[in-house]
């Protein structure tokens, strides 16, 4: 046996008090040595996040701006300013006529007509019962010929406003506006 390499190897030092710390400049490069990605790699975190930020902006305001672009010309454009338009109120009331301005508050309404029930009398029958066999006569009725006198336009508030179909040409509304206007 070899005696003699056991011998002389030295025994290792003991920790027995703390060492005093390392200045502050050393303990930094000791953890972070330069060029590792320490202060310069915060950066490049911080401008990668700030670049993420601005493009998810930038493609929201996008979205925003095609959708209330897209809604303005949708409705616009789905009139079709040659044919005649049925509006329907929240009252119950239906209008007959030219629709415009629907993206806006007030929808415009022009060359208007809307339905009137005429009622019929109830004349007395022979043996004193009451006959009510005919049906109630609707009419056309033109806006203007009312007793306040409107002018033949109306500005309607589009929240009052249910919903609006365009009207065939062969429609019996359509109809009887041009048998009017071929009368005027």
């Amino acid at each position: 046996m070899d005696f003699k390499a056991q011998t002389n190897q030295q025994p290792q030092p003991q920790p027995s008090a703390p060492q005093p710390a390392a200045p502050r400049s050393e303990a930094i490069s000791q953890v972070a040595p330069t060029g590792s990605g320490g202060s310069g790699g915060r950066k490049l975190i911080a401008l990668v996040v700030g670049l993420v930020v601005v493009a998810i902006i930038a493609v929201v305001g996008v979205l925003l701006w095609q959708g209330s672009q897209s809604g303005e010309t949708t409705e616009t454009t789905s009139v079709d300013t040659s044919k005649y338009q049925a509006v329907f109120m929240t009252n119950g009331q239906v209008y007959f006529g030219k629709l415009s301005n629907l993206d806006s508050k007030y929808s415009e309404l022009t060359d208007v007509y809307y339905l009137q029930v005429q009622q019929q009398n109830i004349q007395p029958g022979t043996g004193g019962n009451t006959t009510n066999s005919e049906q109630p006569q609707v009419s056309l009725t033109k806006l203007g010929q009312e007793l306040h006198g409107p002018t033949d336009k109306m500005h309607i508030a589009s929240e009052q406003i249910l919903f609006w179909e365009d009207l065939k040409d062969d429609s019996t509304v359509v109809k009887a506006i041009k048998d009017y206007q071929a009368k005027q």
